[in-house]
């Protein structure tokens, strides 16, 4: 509004030496400047009012190392010109930048361009809302339209393909009956039952079908085989370390600094993202297994993933890891008491923690004579800049016959999962 209020000033100016002096060249000015302002301001409100825009999104869901696409594409459907559009983009995803300036837009016409990003964090983003901003060509007026459409991004978080995860010797898959109906096909049958409306045509007994004179479907119990739990220490008293990555130049060319970022894609520095990615392995090696697996996390709110199977499953626990964070206030030791007396015997316990004190180990210790089968993470926290003990924490571990993974900062993931310190 500057520029307007100076070319306003220039024309009041014109107008009163004009009335003053008579002289026909201050009216001419006068009328100019007039004009000017007319039509820059007439020029600016129709600037935007054709303009369309699209945000075409490849994709919602992601994981940490992957490249997410988007494409836009601008539309300037007004038979006047533009002479510049700027796109503001208020997206919260890290190194997400899409903001962008088009000059001297021709009428009806459009320009598109796409923009790659590496997904360097996990978590649940939201892309927009989009502020679009045009003039007109003298600069002094400035018209914007805010688009408050938005859309959400979910990054899984990092994973790593294990060759195996420790389970305490002699501990065989198998367990008693469960005797519960599942919708999956298993080699359990339980019986018959009349048909209902949404069944699979699979699961029809043609036998019983015919010899009833209606339709008989079979149902099916889960198969014999012990529930695998994952328990995840967010307490965040015990965690250390720093979950952003550091920034990347954007001076480079995009498609070197593409390759570059996904060449180079590591962990943070973090016992927070090395905990969760060490759970989102876990989940994966067994539930690509065709195990029962199910999740406890308590971080910024309590969240159980009742035991289910496939990739539906996966999806789920990949989703609720992607927004967890370590702002939990209840310490392991109180959360494994809490959420384990409804286990039945023979469950495996898969516990993944970087707390140095060795009340949760003893917790686990009682676990095991209860009579389920437990594995433990342990991380390492000194090598991410915390205090030392876990030692101790190994250490009580081991006296119980409990196998123990050790994850240190700066090792892979894959070695030290698939690599028990200790298995009595």
């Amino acid at each position: 509004m500057t520029r307007v209020r100076s070319v306003a000033i220039v024309g009041l100016v014109a107008l009163v030496l004009g009335l003053a002096t008579t002289r026909s060249i201050f009216f001419t000015v006068f009328y100019a400047v007039t004009l000017v302002l007319l039509l820059s301001f007439f020029w600016a409100r129709t600037a935007l009012s054709r303009v369309q825009l699209v945000r075409q999104t490849r994709m919602r869901r992601a994981q940490v190392g992957s490249t997410i696409g988007e494409t836009f594409i601008m539309r300037n459907r007004s038979p006047i010109p533009n002479m510049w559009l700027e796109m503001d983009d208020d997206s919260d995803m890290p190194g997400h930048h899409v903001s962008h300036v088009v000059s001297n837009m021709p009428a009806r016409t459009e320009y598109s361009w796409t923009v790659r990003t590496i997904c360097r964090e996990r978590g649940r983003f939201r892309l927009g809302p989009i502020t679009l901003t045009s003039g007109d060509p003298f600069g002094l007026f400035r018209i914007k339209y805010h688009l408050a459409h938005t859309s959400s991004l979910v990054v899984y978080p990092n994973t790593v393909n294990l060759r195996s995860v420790p389970l305490p010797i002699g501990v065989l898959p198998g367990g008693d009956a469960l005797r519960r109906r599942t919708h999956y096909v298993t080699t359990n049958a339980a019986g018959v039952r009349d048909y209902e409306p949404g069944d699979p045509f699979n699961r029809i007994h043609w036998k019983s079908s015919a010899r009833k004179d209606r339709l008989i479907v079979k149902e099916f119990e889960l198969d014999p085989l012990a529930d695998v739990w994952i328990m995840v220490d967010l307490w965040s008293g015990v965690h250390y370390g720093d979950r952003h990555l550091p920034e990347i130049d954007l001076n480079e060319d995009p498609d070197v600094l593409l390759r570059k970022a996904s060449s180079t894609m590591v962990l943070p520095p973090s016992t927070e993202e090395y905990t969760i990615s060490a759970a989102a392995s876990i989940a994966m090696f067994f539930l690509r297994r065709d195990r029962t697996l199910g999740l406890v996390a308590v971080g910024q709110r309590r969240e159980v993933l009742q035991a289910d199977r496939g990739e539906r499953q996966l999806e789920k626990i990949l989703e609720t890891l992607a927004v967890l964070r370590a702002r939990g206030i209840v310490p392991f030791e109180e959360i494994l008491y809490r959420e384990t007396p409804a286990l039945p015997r023979g469950t495996t316990l898969v516990l993944i923690s970087p707390s140095t004190d060795p009340k949760w180990a003893q917790v686990a210790r009682h676990l095991k004579r209860s009579g389920l089968h437990v594995t433990t993470v342990v991380l390492d926290a000194k090598s991410f800049g915390g205090p030392p003990g876990t030692e101790n924490v190994i250490a009580e571990l081991g006296a119980s016959g409990i196998p123990v993974s050790v994850v240190k900062n700066g090792v892979p993931l894959e070695d030290s999962l698939s690599s028990p310190m200790f298995a009595r």
